[in-house]
């Protein structure tokens, strides 16, 4: 049993987020630039047991893929050559950015910090698996 990793993935940039061990709590990690991000995932995966990867699945209102899923599909495709063994599971990542941004603003972040997408992309990606693992915790 290991953690689990959620990714809130951008053509320039991806947030990661963590679970603790317990799978109770998520925080944000890091963020890391697209192009790097297998690197950055074989590299956790060497230092930490990892039960899953949870990946943001952009959607319109509408309940429909948005424009930008045809990218993050691409990387899901890419992922499972690489770590053919590897969980995926997808998260609805609607409204992640506006929610990661009133959480922020909640915890009282500098106007400053909460400019820089890097602070967003991360805290969207604990959004994500946050909402993911409240959904196991109900269902298993």
């Amino acid at each position: 049993m290991g953690r689990y990793v959620a990714i809130d993935y951008g053509t320039k940039r991806c947030g990661i987020a963590v679970s603790d061990p317990s799978k109770m709590i998520a925080y944000g990690l890091e963020t890391v630039a697209s192009h790097d991000l297998m690197k950055f995932l074989d590299g956790y995966f060497q230092k930490e047991a990892v039960e899953c990867v949870v990946v943001g699945k952009p959607m319109r209102e509408d309940h429909q893929p948005s424009a930008s899923f045809i990218h993050v599909e691409r990387f899901v495709s890419a992922f499972r050559k690489r770590f053919p063994k590897m969980k995926v599971a997808w998260e609805d990542e609607r409204f992640t950015s506006k929610m990661a941004m009133r959480s922020m603003v909640a915890a009282g972040m500098k106007k400053s910090d909460r400019r820089k997408k890097e602070n967003v992309d991360r805290m969207s990606a604990a959004l994500i698996l946050q909402s993911f693992m409240e959904q196991e915790n109900n269902f298993s």
